[in-house]
């Protein structure tokens, strides 16, 4: 995924950019990165985050870096910012988001003149350079960043620095949020919301999708208006949002917390089949909550986060040492799992890997039954709009491999949507091969249509797109 942030401010900017990067740190795990403009110009520093936290790494350079206009970012790929000169000046530019046209961009670009592109270490072109080469392709910025927005297919949402101001860029579809803050003598935007409240900014206003605005110390002015039609990322709320974040105007914690009422509305589990409901930390927490309160089944936690050493960003980029180290992190509490009937909801079930293990840890820890309640629907389809997963098939999602045992084979688009009908035999028949394959004692997953309806917002503002392959 990856997080956004920046500042515009009538003093240095390094302490508020530290802290409201610092703030996104839950959206990213590999690359991080800040860049100011000042007296003395540009500057910028990156870092890899793998091993060791943002505020860790970054603390000498807040120290040592000066300016009153920057961005920061927390990059789950690419290094970045990017300090680009091209015919518009120069300027730092950070992006959020996915270009899966970028080999037919690339040769548009070659044909057009352009040199070169640097290679990553993966042998990639790093997508943010590539979304500075789009934009240099238009006489001015502002026709570049709305044409870099209408060219890329996926998601594209951005921050440029030049000595003007920060020019923000939503993406076309709002699958992914930016938001204005303000406080007296500066103005920041920011991915997450929460991220410059500590920092005494109040909300001003989120950009509508595909806005494009500019801050400077003194205001912000609106460049391109918003459109009409908005896709944002549901997926949003599930897992990756922080608790304290909202989008839309909706909280995470309330739309986990109405998605766990939804379930035990649904689900009728009570105190007769059942002895307490659990959430996996964290994302997990809120949703089984609100099962527990609408249910009356009590709440526990049989897993406690051990969070001194191990933050989230801390995570190697290989899976099964993703795997290991996410085990590692719940310390299991032995008097709340012996010989209890666990009901355990987690925001998903991607893999089934990890979920997987937990819940036969569970068992040799004295469980005597573990009904797993996902807070989301089955994913079917791998995302095209955002890097929300690593997984590089749709083979790795267990839904699917599960659907191919079943089917004996590769299966079409439609009977796909089968498999995303829960009222179909297609559908349970998917839960029980998946129930059985993890060893879990039962499995319901939350439905689509109360997830859409915990958000309080129209479907047709929603993407949904990995759990129905609805564009």
């Amino acid at each position: 995924m990856g997080g956004l942030f920046g500042v515009a401010s009538k003093g240095d900017c390094l302490f508020d950019l530290f802290f409201g990067t610092d703030y996104h740190s839950h959206l990213g795990t590999r690359r991080a990165g800040m860049a100011v403009y000042g007296e003395n110009g540009f500057d910028r520093a990156i870092h890899n985050i793998e091993n060791s936290p943002f505020r860790t790494k970054f603390d000498k350079d807040m120290q040592e870096m000066k300016g009153y206009l920057g961005i920061g970012c927390i990059s789950d790929y690419e290094p970045q910012p990017l300090i680009v000169r091209s015919h518009h000046g120069t300027f730092a530019i950070t992006t959020v988001g996915r270009i899966n046209n970028a080999a037919e961009i690339t040769e548009q670009i070659f044909q057009r003149g352009n040199a070169h592109f640097l290679e990553m270490s993966g042998g990639d072109i790093n997508p943010t350079e590539l979304t500075a080469a789009i934009i240099n392709q238009k006489l001015n910025l502002i026709d570049g960043i709305r044409y870099a927005q209408e060219l890329i297919d996926g998601s594209l949402s951005f921050l440029i620095l030049t000595p003007k101001g920060i020019y923000a860029a939503r993406d076309r579809l709002g699958r992914t949020p930016l938001v204005i803050g303000h406080k007296e003598d500066a103005f920041c935007v920011s991915f997450e919301d929460f991220a410059y409240l500590n920092l005494g900014y109040h909300t001003e206003r989120e950009l509508g999708p595909g806005e494009v605005v500019i801050l400077t110390p003194d205001g912000v002015k609106t460049l391109a208006a918003p459109g009409k039609d908005m896709k944002i990322c549901t997926f949003l709320w599930v897992y990756y949002g922080y608790p304290s974040s909202s989008y839309e105007g909706l909280s995470v914690e309330k739309m986990r917390y109405r998605s766990g009422e939804l379930m035990a509305g649904r689900d009728q589990m009570d105190s007769s089949q059942i002895d307490t409901v659990a959430g996996v930390p964290d994302s997990g927490l809120a949703a089984a909550i609100g099962y527990s309160n609408a249910s009356g089944v009590p709440f526990s936690r049989p897993f406690i986060k051990y969070t001194p050493t191990w933050p989230r960003s801390f995570m190697p980029t290989i899976q099964s040492k993703r795997n290991l180290i996410a085990k590692m992190k719940l310390i299991p509490v032995h008097d709340l799992i012996e010989g209890k009937r666990l009901l355990l909801i987690d925001d998903s079930i991607v893999r089934g890997t990890q979920l997987g293990e937990t819940t036969e840890f569970l068992y040799q820890s004295g469980a005597k039954e573990v009904h797993i309640r996902p807070a989301c629907p089955p994913i079917l389809f791998g995302c095209k709009y955002l890097n929300f997963s690593r997984s590089s098939s749709e083979m790795d999602l267990i839904a699917r491999r599960v659907i191919e045992k079943l089917e004996g084979g590769p299966v079409t688009d439609e009977v796909l949507k089968e498999y995303a009908d829960p009222e179909t035999g297609r559908y349970e028949n998917m839960l029980e091969e998946i129930r059985k394959e993890l060893n879990f004692t039962s499995l319901r997953y939350n439905r689509l249509d109360d997830l859409i309806e915990a958000t309080g917002l129209p479907r047709e503002k929603l993407c949904t797109y990995c759990w129905d392959g609805r564009e």
